[in-house]
């Protein structure tokens, strides 16, 4: 078994590593309970729900089996609103009264930002949070399982892309003014900082609303040939529509957290050709043992709702913490959780492989590129054109 870096907070408890432990919080004879604190609310809810539609078809599928060493794993849900403060409240409910065994399918950087030093501090598993962020993967922070590939891969792909695919040497951003925007906008500059090249223009909007006209006009005078948008799906959405109103048609492009899905619900029959980034598989192709697994388990769970990016992320998530929790084994604890999965090291998800180990708390690099059709849906591409 791999060694396992453990928080300075939890390292009093390697002695208790994989032993009997009656007083593990959130586990009992028969239940494993989880908490997620996400945006179930506002201009980010999409992003909050879809996770946790993923997680529950996951879950639920295993329930329906026996659950895992006969215990049915449960998650108790806090709305954040995608804001720190209100996350920083939830998390410490759900670490301090209610008890969790886990954190869980967390929404964003900047409410990531706040409440994963608290999970740290007290030893709590933090898994698969929906943002790239890099402090995320800091190998100090092995409480903190992540799946996705970071932000930083993401940006890289889109100026490879757009400068090798379409030639371009005018690219504009618009960011979300926070933690989560400036990770965005950092990528982007070292990207094009590799190639020589410098923004044309930045643009920034307050998290939570879609006050998004004063950027528009401030890049509207670099004339870019693309703009990379760092944001959710509201606010970007607002800012394409806008831009076509103007009649400005630079390349749009976005990152995965924009939720590709309700990005598309919001720009209708506006939201042909805007380039999405991706770090899950093709949520429609069946072909892939995990996604024809994930459409049955949500179809299972509620019939009513669409395969999707954002609900396959959580799926997934939900799937590895399965996994390890199997390979836990009875007497569990969540030192033992934690080893199970840098000790574990590769887990096979059917199509998608996670691979942790010694310093390495992220399961995937994977990014590839989607582009809105006419009719709302997603292709797969692998060269941009125009």
């Amino acid at each position: 078994m791999k060694k396992i870096l453990v928080p300075l907070a939890a390292a009093g408890l390697l002695a208790g590593v994989g032993a009997v432990n009656a007083e593990t919080p959130g586990v009992s004879a028969d239940r494993i309970i989880m908490g997620q604190s996400a945006a179930f609310g506002g201009p980010a809810a999409a992003l909050g729900t879809g996770m946790n539609h993923g997680l529950m078809a996951a879950f639920q599928e295993i329930n329906k089996a026996g659950g895992v060493h006969g215990r049915q794993l449960e998650v108790k849900q806090m709305d954040d609103g995608y804001e720190p403060d209100r996350s920083i409240a939830n998390t410490r409910q759900l670490i301090e009264q209610d008890n969790v065994f886990a954190l869980i399918g967390a929404v964003g950087t900047p409410t990531s930002k706040a409440t994963q030093p608290i999970a740290t501090e007290a030893g709590v598993p933090f898994i698969g949070p929906f943002t790239g962020a890099g402090f995320l993967r800091d190998p100090n922070n092995s409480n903190v399982i992540n799946v996705r590939a970071t932000y930083d891969q993401e940006t890289e792909t889109w100026i490879k892309h757009l400068t090798e695919d379409l030639g371009i040497k005018k690219v504009a951003i618009l960011y979300q003014d926070d933690g989560f925007g400036r990770v965005g906008l950092s990528g982007v500059k070292k990207a094009l900082e590799a190639r020589g090249m410098s923004l044309v223009a930045e643009g920034t909007y307050k998290r939570n609303t879609v006050a998004v006209k004063s950027a528009l006009l401030e890049i509207r005078k670099a004339e870019p040939e693309a703009v990379v948008m760092v944001g959710a799906y509201k606010p970007l959405a607002e800012f394409v529509k806008l831009s076509k109103k103007l009649k400005m048609d630079p390349v749009f492009v976005t990152i995965s957290f924009v939720g590709s899905t309700a990005l598309a619900n919001e720009l209708g029959d506006q939201g042909e050709g805007v380039v999405i980034s991706q770090v899950v598989p093709f949520p429609q192709d069946t072909t892939i043992p995990l996604v024809a697994d994930y459409h049955k388990a949500l179809k299972a769970y509620d019939p009513s709702l669409e395969p999707g990016f954002v609900s396959l992320e959580g799926y997934m998530v939900g799937r590895l913490t399965i996994m390890a929790l199997q390979e836990a084994g009875k007497e569990l604890s969540r030192e033992n959780f934690l080893s199970s999965v840098y000790g574990t090291g590769s887990f096979d998800l059917g199509g998608a492989t996670l691979n942790y180990g010694n310093g390495d708390n992220q399961g995937m690099d994977n990014v590839f590129l989607t582009v809105i059709q006419p009719d709302g849906s997603f292709k797969a591409v692998e060269t941009l054109t125009r």
